[in-house]
């Protein structure tokens, strides 16, 4: 499985981004996807996750109402719309999907999910 995430960058306060998870190397509809963040000098957080059809999502109390989980799975590619951006958003945020399918809520801790993209840097300027 391979998981490459694109579209971060340098943005001011009060901006948006999206970024765009695409995976390959299984049936990309099957699996619930992720995204998780590590700012500098901290452990890596859950931010995002949604099921694999896409009805089930949660969500970071800290990004909740500013950020929005998708998938494409005609596309194979997840996406994060982050907007309201603010410097503590500042991070390298990562893809990752688990080992196994699921038809439930998707998980929210690490240790639920077995593979991981090499992550995008974005960084919120005050």
């Amino acid at each position: 499985v391979r998981l490459v995430e694109s579209g971060g960058g340098l943005v001011q306060a009060g901006d948006s981004l999206r970024l765009s998870c695409t995976a390959s190397g299984r049936p990309f509809g099957s699996y619930a996807m992720g995204w998780f963040r590590q700012g500098a000098g901290n452990e890596r957080e859950f931010v995002a996750a949604i099921n694999y059809r896409g009805g089930g999502r949660s969500y970071a109390d800290s990004v909740k109402g500013r950020f929005t989980i998708s998938r494409d799975n005609a596309k194979n590619t997840m996406y994060l719309q982050m907007n309201n951006l603010k410097p503590e958003d500042t991070a390298v945020y990562y893809c990752a999907t688990p080992l196994g399918a699921g038809t439930g809520l998707p998980p929210i801790s690490l240790g639920g999910y077995d593979y991981w993209g090499q992550g995008t840097q974005v960084t919120v300027s005050s």
